[in-house]
């Protein structure tokens, strides 16, 4: 699924979701398979692969895999296991400038 909107899901899903927005997860949402967004809000479930600028995994919330992102936040009863992978903000940076020369 490419989006170029935020989405909210509170239910199952399976599959890749390639956002250029924010992607939530409620309460009640189960994501099976490979997350790239700039945001990323689980207070559900994730099993896979996450690409985010920013993820927040509130109270409840759990994610299983590998998580590529310059920030992660994990509030208290959050729940995360698997690999983190710290992107490098001015790397990024001074590629988007070279490809926009």
């Amino acid at each position: 699924m490419k989006l170029s909107c935020n989405l909210y899901v509170d239910g199952e899903f399976e599959g890749v979701i390639d956002s250029k927005k924010e992607v939530n997860v409620g309460k009640n949402g189960h994501i099976k398979g490979d997350i790239i967004t700039q945001r990323l809000v689980v207070q559900g479930f994730i099993e896979g692969t996450v690409n985010a600028q920013r993820v927040e995994i509130k109270a409840n919330g759990k994610v299983s895999g590998t998580v590529e992102s310059a920030e992660l936040v994990i509030e208290a009863k959050g729940i995360f296991e698997g690999s983190s992978v710290v992107k490098n903000t001015e790397t990024q940076n001074k590629k988007q400038q070279i490809n926009k020369s």
